[in-house]
């Protein structure tokens, strides 16, 4: 589309929007493949002695590009003449495969030119959704008369939720990521959420559990590292001896490349310690490698540690878990602060499921079977793995976060680090309130902000805007420079204030019309609003009256 284009009806633009992105879930379903494609035939027009043509070519790329969405191949050509299932996805494919549904979706929600308006969230997901199946569905059609067919089972799981769920999170993400119900959900649910925070709190759970789960793949990456350093001759013995010439070797190389991710997953889930299956007798733990193995020759898998009971360099792989509990205490308890204890605690523990389910996921895509027999069990055991996972984790992560939460108060109480953090002090502020009043942490607060609102303290002017245009008290702080304000200063007439609000009902949402549309008395910062009467108020004295506004004042009486 140019921008000659002549211009469109409403219904046209409409119907070109939702055509539109049909073809882009096409196109990125038609673009992961042909990528694959294209490397799959450079392999065999290189390979000097191929014993197929271009069509098995081409065959062979669309079943590993199945097998990156979680299908799982059948493969008919094997020595003994019986089917052979490969279950083993390659991780940096599906991540690739998984990032062109996540772009598509992403950019449907965002309107391409000045006439047109991007399609609903739910019509956007269903279109860019629809329009990736569409061509799995030729792909899988296509597949089925070569040498590895896909499981018509797998065809619906995991392949089509896979594709759901990077789709929508590509709509998520061009809605800004919000954590919130739909506009067409209750009114109470809104209500309850807004009092509990749940947004706030799901955020900072999702990017601790997201922490950890990182920390476990970049230790157990670092784990296979340095085995394949450690046994580099056996890993170098592999590489020359699968293949005599240098295609060959370069396809051995690709595959190894894909499978980096799945190596992460196996090495994080041997420090977690269930470790892995190598064939259907034989497991690998940090404690020992028991068992006849069953391994195929492949430069990865010759990093496999030794046969025998564990050292202690097989125990020191217990770092890894500990590192990203770790990693959760740190991203829970460094604004905990600002919660409970309990709620710290639960902040915690919820992280830590969080890493054991992103864990498991994981763990299921990087194993699997690779044949029948003794290759019919390969990998680690997702349950075993998912399980460990946040049993370690919560094990060093809720601890670590309550000792952080303690630590930090102290040092605020103390004076110490960045005292004119305000973050720090508006958490002090909330700590202190709260162990004051009793009460719960959504109820009104007392007469302490309203009190520092109304009496503007040295240096801050009058005391009725802040920096970012709010008055004082509502939704801002105002901090001196030079003398940081001390949270736990009492304030006279707070307890009066705190005895009069003991039975307040929760907050309900403020009224959504323009404020300058609302009669004269019922602007809340006119002379007749409630805020202004709020702030006015002195905490020691009945309820002042507003003064009446004429049309004009003088400087004095303004600053009065």
């Amino acid at each position: 589309m140019t921008e000659r284009t002549p211009p469109l009806s409403a219904e046209q633009g409409r119907s070109a929007v939702l055509v539109s992105a049909f073809l882009r879930g096409m196109l990125a379903g038609g673009l992961g493949l042909g990528s694959l494609a294209v490397l799959v035939m450079m392999v065999w027009i290189s390979s000097p002695a191929s014993d197929s043509g271009p069509g098995g070519a081409l065959h062979a790329a669309a079943g590993i590009w199945m097998l990156a969405h979680g299908a799982e191949l059948v493969r008919t050509d094997t020595l003994s003449g019986a089917p052979a299932p490969v279950g083993v996805v390659p991780l940096l494919l599906t991540a690739v495969l998984m990032w062109l549904v996540h772009r598509a979706a992403r950019d449907v929600m965002e309107p391409d030119d000045e006439r047109r308006t991007p399609p609903s969230a739910w019509s956007a997901f269903c279109l860019v959704t629809g329009g990736y199946l569409l061509v799995a569905a030729v792909v899988a059609f296509y597949a089925k008369s070569g040498s590895m067919a896909a499981r018509p089972s797998s065809l619906l799981f995991p392949l089509v939720p896979a594709v759901a769920g990077a789709a929508g999170a590509g709509v998520w993400t061009a809605a800004g990521r919000p954590i919130a119900p739909p506009s067409w959900a209750p009114v109470r649910l809104h209500e309850a959420m807004a009092r509990t925070r749940f947004a706030g709190r799901a955020e900072a759970v999702f990017r601790a559990a997201a922490a950890g789960t990182a920390v476990l793949l970049g230790g157990g990456a670092l784990l296979v590292a340095a085995s394949l350093v450690w046994h580099a001759e056996q890993v170098q013995a592999s590489f020359l001896g699968l293949s005599d010439d240098w295609a060959g070797r370069f396809a051995v190389l690709l595959l190894a490349t894909a499978l980096v991710p799945n190596a992460a997953v196996w090495g994080a889930a041997y420090g977690l310690g269930p470790g892995f299956a190598l064939g259907t007798a034989s497991t690998v733990t940090p404690l020992a490698f028991t068992g006849r193995p069953a391994l195929p020759a492949f430069p990865l898998l010759a990093a496999v540690p030794a046969h025998g009971p564990g050292t202690v360099l097989n125990w020191a792989a217990a770092a890894v878990p500990v590192a990203a509990g770790v990693v959760i205490a740190r991203f829970t308890g460094r604004n905990g602060e600002a919660c409970s204890p309990w709620e710290t605690a639960l902040t915690a523990a919820l992280a830590a499921v969080g890493c054991g389910v992103g864990t498991a996921a994981l763990t299921a895509a990087a194993g699997g079977p690779l044949g029948t027999g003794a290759l019919a069990e390969f990998g680690p055991v997702w349950w075993l793995t998912g399980a460990a996972a946040p049993a370690w984790t919560a094990l060093i992560g809720v601890p670590g976060a309550l000792l952080l939460r303690a630590w930090r108060l102290r040092q605020v109480g103390s004076g110490e680090g960045e005292t004119g953090s305000v973050l720090d002090f508006l958490a002090d502020v909330e700590v202190s309130e709260r162990q004051r009043s009793g009460r719960r942490w959504w109820r009104r607060r007392g007469g302490e902000d309203a009190a520092e609102a109304s009496e503007p303290g040295p240096g801050t002017g009058t005391g009725t805007e802040t920096g970012t245009g709010s008055p004082a008290g509502i939704g801002s702080v105002s901090v001196s420079p030079s003398s940081p304000p001390a949270a736990s200063a009492p304030v006279p007439g707070a307890a009066s204030w705190y005895e009069e609000d003991a039975g307040a009902e929760p907050y309900d949402f403020l009224p959504t019309d323009p404020w300058h549309e609302r009669p004269a008395g019922d602007s809340p910062w006119t002379s007749g609003g409630f805020l202004w009467a709020a702030l006015s108020r002195d905490p020691g004295t009945p309820p002042a009256q507003p003064p009446e506004a004429g049309p004009a004042s003088s400087p004095e009486s303004a600053s009065s």
